[in-house]
């Protein structure tokens, strides 16, 4: 923990709070030699967020994933001793928030945790008796919350570490040469290094500029208050695990001594004021997200001073006392004397405005950069999550994999190459950080939508779509049209084959989107595609680079199309794309949107050989998917190019002109009908969008949006990377094996060889309800468990209600019973074969 600075290191880790030290640790776990951990601060209570936090912890999520890191943190830190398991509850003051407290025991049953529980407003105040029964309408109990004693947790993992820890170091500048990171320059030397992982957190966009990296790093401060001894907790003093005393303490002492003493009782929330509490010994804490965002300039992280901690401010008393929260009608003052009726009056014996960070989208920022080779991110990530992301990044840069012990995980949502490139300008992300601050505690909405920096991202049809009513959704920052109002004639049309969606599953959808979907089977519709990635792979060793990282066999014929996929070392999949061969040694792979070029086109550029070229077009291309049984008739109508069945066969491309429009056309479809995607420079996307709607007036042409496609892509079973297919699924699991040629040499054969999946994503069908069923929720048998809802929809076409779940394969088979809970209903429903419509493939051959 002190000495002389080494001048090399294998690995350098910058950073010494709860992120840096579990990657630390879960590196030596993994037999990594020569780790080096260096921080600003003393340690172990170095002046980061880790030290000033009260260390509470409610492990379930929407996310699969934030959930299992969560659980694995609590089992890590309990072992280790350093964990108060005394349970978590959150209270609803809501009707609104007692459905919400539903979907927190559908989500916990779903992914795994123990024994999650809906209690009476009695049996809240039987775990909490200071909590006023009359102000609250229930809650949710999950056992194995509870408060981690972060100082006491940083000492463990520094002596069960075989790194070595320095502090008092502050990193000054990298060493960046030939695109990879080289040293680690601080103000006690240089440290020449292999790689280097960033798990600074505040200070994550100040460190990333060192690196020339602009990370959405958010800081913003919140409050915390930890009240004088009460009467009523006399008596309560659990002896603290570490003497505050021994140690160097930034800034107010108090905070890091009331941080140490643990709570006897059960950690709690009021998320409908967007308040936290928990006991301190004989005292509460009281938190609050309950403020307007207090965001801090992210070049404006400073270093600890005499006065106080790094990432600590002054209390705010107006933050407290006055309501500033823009969707909160009381202050935190007000609603936490209503809840807890003791905190009246009381004086506080430590306070706090902390500071922590977000990114735009909320998620954490995992992985190797795209821009510097060997450079690591684990940043945004709380103490909550911080075992479970310290044990993926550890096992990510060991052995390629990312993982817990339970098995591969999903990392397309917490990727660092995620990111929109317009995501680093600092004005941007830090809006969008203080609107995540904002809905920390709050409610929101299945398909809520920004209402802040729109319009960042248009595709050239962006204004034939506006006059046509698209109701545009943010996607990857692309304004992506969900539906379009100028087809509510068409809701009356197919009125008997679009049940309507009550309560929570119709908020924010439209029947017209079920409109569009029914249109398209029988007529022709047009889809924005301009937000898919479109790479162009070419040079000497093109044919052989791309054989060697797809599943499937990509030696094909000029012309031809090929499905495949991309995996890890582990055999899991990085990626779903489709190969065009248009020469020898010249490909396009084109993928999904959103997150899909900085991580698949970043993977592709990061594995190919030097005489390969890779380009990621984000934004260069335009395109329309052409789609329905008249699809054939339009586009013959506007090219002199055979587009019959057999001039152009299914799976296969050529380059036409549509009008006097360049395109290359490949005849491939994500809804399961005739039909074609037009690829065309973007300046040519306004002409290629004209010209084919003028020709299709006549054959009933419409737009389509978002909502269709998922609804039509669910029919045929067609997967979506990020939803039913990610990391933490293998090609077999995932119903993909078709895409694998085992007589390949490609990234994760080896793997895939030995693999025996012992589950599989399969359809089911609701038995009696047209009922839209969510993502995340339980499937069942009977009382037991058995997997989780990836995706659903409803089939318009096909008329029954849509839901894809990973299940045993026990399970799997058709016709199987099972039952699936969602918004507090039990359904029956019925595991199916795939695809569910058009299994013949007759209309996409046709």
């Amino acid at each position: 923990m002190s000495g002389t600075l080494p001048d090399t290191a294998e690995t350098v880790i910058v950073g010494a709070g709860a992120v840096g030290c579990s990657v630390a640790y879960h590196l030596s776990e993994l037999g990594a030699e020569d780790v080096v951990v260096v921080d600003q601060g003393p340690l172990p209570v170095t002046g980061g967020s880790s030290t000033h936090a009260p260390g509470i912890m409610f492990q379930t999520s929407p996310s699969k994933l934030m959930t299992k890191t969560a659980h694995y943190t609590s089992r890590l830190l309990s072992d280790a001793g350093v964990y108060d398991e005394v349970g978590g509850i959150e209270v609803a003051r809501s009707e609104e928030r007692m459905d919400f407290l539903q979907r927190r025991v559908e989500h916990a049953t779903a992914y795994g945790l123990p024994d999650p529980q809906l209690l009476s407003p009695a049996e809240v105040t039987d775990y909490l008796p200071l909590v006023n029964e009359d102000e609250i309408l229930g809650g949710y109990y999950s056992p194995t919350d509870g408060r981690v004693d972060g100082i006491a947790a940083l000492q463990w993992y520094i002596q069960q570490s075989d790194a070595d820890f320095y502090g008092h170091t502050s990193v000054t500048d990298f060493d960046v040469s030939g695109g990879s990171i080289t040293a680690v320059e601080t103000d006690r030397g240089r440290i020449d290094c292999d790689r280097c992982v960033l798990a600074t957190n505040n200070w994550g966009y100040k460190t990333g500029q060192l690196a020339g990296l602009d990370l959405p790093i958010a800081p913003v401060e919140h409050q915390y208050a930890v009240t004088e001894p009460l009467d009523e907790l006399a008596g309560a003093e659990p002896t603290a695990r570490v003497d505050t005393g021994d140690f160097e303490v930034p800034g107010d002492h108090r905070i890091a001594d009331a941080m140490s003493r643990g709570p006897t009782r059960p950690v709690g929330r009021d998320q409908d004021n967007s308040l936290y509490f928990r006991t301190h010994g004989d005292a509460i804490g009281l938190g609050s997200y309950n403020h307007e965002s207090l965001t801090v300039d992210p070049d404006a992280m400073g270093a600890n001073t005499e006065r106080r901690q790094a990432s600590v401010r002054e209390f705010t008393d107006e933050h407290w006392e006055r309501a500033t929260h823009p969707d909160r009608d009381k202050s935190p003052k007000r609603a936490f004397e209503e809840l807890l009726p003791v905190s009246e009056g009381t004086e506080f014996e430590a306070t706090e405005n902390g500071i922590f960070v977000f990114t735009p989208d909320g998620m954490p920022v995992l992985g190797e950069t795209a821009a510097v080779d060997d450079l690591w991110t684990a940043l945004a990530i709380w103490w909550t999550h911080s075992g479970g992301y310290g044990k993926i990044l550890a096992e990510w840069m060991e052995t390629g994999v990312p993982k817990l012990p339970s098995g591969p995980v999903e990392t397309g949502g917490i990727h660092v190459n995620r990111f929109e490139p317009h995501a680093g300008e600092k004005g941007y992300f830090v809006d969008r950080g203080a609107t995540q601050y904002r809905q920390v505690y709050s409610i929101v909405e299945p398909r809520w939508q920004p209402d802040d920096h729109r319009g960042l991202r248009r595709s050239p049809f962006y204004a034939q779509q506006a006059e046509l009513g698209a109701e545009f959704y943010q996607s990857g920052g692309w304004e992506a049209p969900q539906w379009y109002e100028s087809n509510a004639d068409l809701v009356e049309r197919y009125a008997d084959e679009i049940p309507e969606q009550e309560g929570w599953q119709g908020v924010n959808r439209s029947p017209i989107e079920g409109a569009e979907h029914l249109h398209t089977r029988e007529h022709v519709s047009m889809f924005d595609m301009t937000s898919f990635s479109s790479i162009v792979v070419s040079g000497a060793g093109a044919a052989d680079f791309l054989q060697r990282v797809c599943t499937n066999d990509v030696d094909i014929d000029e012309g031809r199309v090929r499905y495949s996929l991309l995996c890890n070392e582990g055999g899991n999949v990085l990626a779903d794309v489709t190969v065009v061969r248009l020469g020898p040694e010249e490909f396009v792979v084109t993928t999904g949107g959103g997150n899909s070029p900085g991580i698949h086109g970043g993977w592709l550029q990061s594995h190919a050989p030097e005489t390969v070229s890779v380009t990621v077009e984000e934004g260069a291309r335009s395109t329309v998917g052409l789609w329905g049984p008249k699809s054939r008739l339009l586009l013959q109508r506007v090219t002199d190019a055979d587009v019959s069945a057999e001039g152009f066969p299914y799976f296969s491309a050529k380059r036409i002109y549509v009008g006097e429009v360049p395109v290359l056309a490949l005849r491939v479809s994500y809804v399961g009908e005739l039909g074609w995607e037009l690829w065309a420079p973007t300046e040519y996307g306004s002409r290629l969008w004209e010209t084919l709607w003028e020709a299709g007036q006549d054959l009933d042409v419409r737009p389509m949006g978002g909502g269709a496609l998922e609804s039509m892509r669910l029919e045929k079973g067609y997967r979506l990377w990020g939803t039913d297919i990610d990391t933490d699924a293998d090609p077999f699991s995932a119903g993909l094996g078709f895409a694998v040629d085992m007589d390949t040499d490609f990234v994760g054969r080896e793997a895939l060889a030995e693999r025996q999946p012992d589950s599989r994503l399969t359809p089911i069908t609701l038995d009696d309800s047209t009922d839209v069923i969510f993502g995340g929720r339980p499937v069942l048998d009977g009382d037991e468990a058995l997997g989780y809802v990836v995706a659903g929809d409803y089939g318009y076409s096909l008329g029954e209600s849509i839901a894809y779940a990973y299940l045993p394969s026990e399970y799997a088979d058709a016709g199987t019973s099972v039952q699936v809970l969602c918004e507090g209903a039990t359904y029956d429903a019925t595991v199916r074969d795939e695809p569910l419509f058009d299994p013949g493939r007759s209309k996409i051959l046709r």
